[in-house]
């Protein structure tokens, strides 16, 4: 009895406890009555649903459904209104409320996104926990005013020699990179984010509508060359709904320009714009908006502009900060005069395109030099480039002109024949192997040593162990002559000889000693 009575008296204590402590929170809260729009889902379809009764919706205002599942008014027509999915619709239905959020899509913005793999809505994939953010920036945001922009004049160097020789890209630019499918674009760009280490530049690599597979390899190969220390993952995969397709770029732009504007240098790969128009084409003709032509709707070009424009290099009292944009574009038979290629062309600064041709020919990497081109980097290339490339890209154009032509003839006189030549060198010197990135020096020494005809002798599988040889020749002089082409000083007379003075002087030796061995 006495054990009764203990556990009565211990209820009573605890339930008044929590009585007091009850009243205390009651006494602070106030509740408002407040009214809420809330409307009721017609249709689903794949990716989009169509509600009724939100005739307070705004265009790009975010909605929620039941299971915290959200959406984007995209279409306000008189009697309805068309919603973008950014969550899967598999377990929506006709009939169920959405209420308005009366905010736009946001992403989390600032360091602690670093190192880290999200969605476009700024959701952690990598399994790392929640991205503990402070601030929140809606994805679309207008692109800086013409009179904030400062001119491009620093040089982003990709690590590739035939990209940073003969098609220079300058942090703010907007360089396509377009060609068939596998032919390399994204070992480009992927090239360029690892040849940023120690640069103090933060790289932003945005996937759109790829495979899961695709995406993991990128991944993995940011974290085995210790990449991902200063880059950041934006993912939407091809099984991802359409609508975070569609925002995925933004979002990455906008997680960027946060950046930017604390005065930081910023690379922004899209991977790729092609399946971004993709997919704004499907939520366009699943919404019933007019199609154009291929069935684009009428905007497919504004919203690569909008997105494009955003990148660029800000004036010092707005931070001084870039964003350099690479946008990757697929063509098909190589038809580089299509509709998204030649929009998208007409936004940029500039384009590599990537030759299936050459790719067959195990050129790698397959860079056309003819129709590739650079509007803007040739006034941000390092000097010393310009005084060994000068005449590097017309003379590679003529060799594959003439090439083209002497398959026809038999006989060459003996200067075509030279060209010929000099040009199949020159083309073997631009070969270079994935994730092995060259120092510019080293690039420098190697580009003097083909335009002074010093691996005219070597045939053209020779070429790639003499280069070596060079480069590592280089590497162990001076450091006078490493400085001065690093902090872009113009190559002197004296500098360049002595670059081939170095050049001949150690394949001299590597031949006498192979001699030596083999005799």
């Amino acid at each position: 009895m006495k054990s009764v009575k203990r556990n009565r008296e211990g209820l009573k204590t605890f339930l008044d406890d929590t009585f007091t402590i009850l009243d205390k929170v009651l006494e602070g809260s106030k509740p408002e009555l407040g009214a809420h729009e809330v409307g009721t889902v017609e249709y689903v379809g794949q990716g989009i649903v169509r509600v009724v009764g939100l005739p307070s919706a705004k265009s790009e205002e975010l909605v929620r459904f039941p299971g915290n599942l959200l959406g984007v008014v995209f279409n306000i027509d008189p009697k309805e209104v068309g919603v973008i999915m950014l969550d899967e619709s598999e377990d929506l239905s006709a009939g169920i409320e959405v209420r308005r959020t009366g905010q736009v899509l946001d992403v989390p913005v600032g360091e602690p996104l670093l190192g880290r793999v999200v969605d476009a809505m700024g959701r952690p994939l990598d399994n790392q926990g929640q991205v503990h953010a402070s601030q929140r920036r809606p994805i679309e945001r207008e692109a800086p005013a013409i009179m904030d922009r400062a001119p491009v004049n620093v040089p982003l160097q990709t690590g590739l020699k035939v990209v940073d020789a003969l098609i220079p890209i300058g942090r703010g630019q907007r360089e396509l990179i377009l060609g068939d499918r596998q032919t390399g674009k994204t070992a480009i760009a992927l090239d360029t984010i690892i040849n940023q280490k120690d640069k103090d530049v933060l790289c932003i690599y945005c996937a759109i509508g790829k495979q899961n597979s695709a995406v993991a390899k990128v991944i993995a190969d940011l974290h085995e060359h210790q990449a991902m220390e200063y880059s950041i993952v934006v993912v939407a995969t091809g099984e991802d709904p359409p609508g975070l397709q569609f925002a995925a770029p933004y979002a990455a732009t906008t997680i960027a320009e946060y950046f930017m504007e604390q005065g930081r240098d910023v690379l922004v790969v899209y991977d790729d714009l092609t399946l971004h128009a993709r997919a704004y084409r499907e939520l366009s003709l699943l919404l019933r908006r007019p199609p154009g032509r291929e069935a684009f709707p009428g905007d497919i070009f504004y919203i690569h502009s909008r997105l494009l424009e955003r990148s660029t290099h800000l004036h010092e009292e707005h931070g001084g900060g870039s964003l350099t944009a690479l946008p990757i574009v697929e063509t098909e038979a190589q038809n580089i005069s299509a509709y998204i290629p030649t929009n998208i062309i007409s936004i940029t600064d500039g384009q590599i395109y990537l030759s299936p041709d050459l790719f067959q020919k195990g050129i790698l990497p397959a860079v056309d030099v003819g129709k590739s081109v650079s509007r803007v980097g040739g006034k941000t290339q390092l000097a010393a480039y310009r005084a060994v490339a000068g005449d590097l890209r017309l003379s590679y154009s003529q060799f594959e002109e003439l090439e083209a032509f002497a398959r026809f003839g038999t006989r060459l006189d003996e200067e075509t024949r030279k060209t010929l030549e000099r040009g199949r060198r020159v083309r073997a010197i631009l070969k270079q192997s994935q994730y092995e990135p060259i120092p510019v020096p080293e690039q420098i020494a190697a580009l003097v040593a083909v335009t002074a005809g010093i691996f005219d002798d070597y045939s053209e599988d020779q070429i790639g162990d003499a280069e070596r040889e060079v480069r590592n020749a280089i590497v162990q002089q001076p450091p006078g002559l490493w400085e001065r082409i690093q902090s872009g000083d113009k190559l002197s007379r004296e500098d360049y000889e002595a670059l081939v003075r170095v050049a001949r002087k150690d394949l001299d030796s590597g031949e006498g000693e192979e001699r030596h061995a083999n005799g």
